[in-house]
């Protein structure tokens, strides 16, 4: 009998160890873990807002060497570390990270110009003119778009984007007015299972 106390007051001594053991070692993990980097937040710890459009060029204001930044905002009650090592709690209101995104290189040549000098004018050279190829234009101002062969093929290369501005940039598209996103995944993209009815 008194045995079995011994081993019991034993395992309740190790029991209440044990218990102490977690809930400290829980705190200690609590109080003593970083916050991880603000612009390594997940989807939907934060938002980002849109980008501002130059008119003249229809891609973001801050456009440079085909990237551009948008300023994004974590959740409310999110905690990360700023770029300067601090850590800080957002409200959601405030700019926590930068996120680069892609856009175009443009120099103010517009596609629509360029096609419609193409389609009425191309029998002139006045398309290749205007995109900076002036040898070609003068080639074809001469033979009369090469007798109209030049005209239809430099009509589908341009119409196709396939021929574009000498300088390499892209043209100018009006597409953010009524914009058509093309639908992708990427590895940013968390799939969600369909609910079969």
């Amino acid at each position: 009998m008194a045995s079995c106390r011994r081993l019991l007051r034993c395992f309740r001594s190790g029991l209440w160890t044990l218990v102490f053991y977690c809930v400290y070692s829980h705190v200690w993990l609590v109080f003593a873990e970083e916050a991880d980097s603000c612009d390594s937040l997940k989807l939907g710890q934060y938002l980002c807002k849109e980008p501002t459009i130059d008119e003249a060029t229809q891609e973001p204001e801050n456009c440079r060497d085909m990237t551009a930044w948008v300023e994004c905002l974590p959740a409310p009650n999110i905690s990360c570390r700023l770029s300067n090592g601090t850590e800080f709690r957002f409200s959601g209101e405030e700019v926590g990270f930068n996120k680069t995104i892609p856009c175009r290189n443009v120099s103010g040549y517009s596609y629509k110009v360029a096609v419609a000098l193409s389609l009425f004018l191309g029998w002139l050279g006045a398309d290749r003119f205007y995109l900076g190829y002036p040898a070609l234009g003068l080639l074809k101002f001469c033979t009369v778009g090469f007798c109209g062969i030049g005209t239809l093929v430099d009509f589908i290369l341009i119409a196709m984007q396939i021929v574009g501005p000498a300088d390499g940039s892209n043209y100018i598209v009006d597409y953010y007015g009524a914009r058509l996103t093309r639908l992708s995944i990427t590895n940013q993209t968390y799939r969600k299972p369909h609910l079969s009815l």
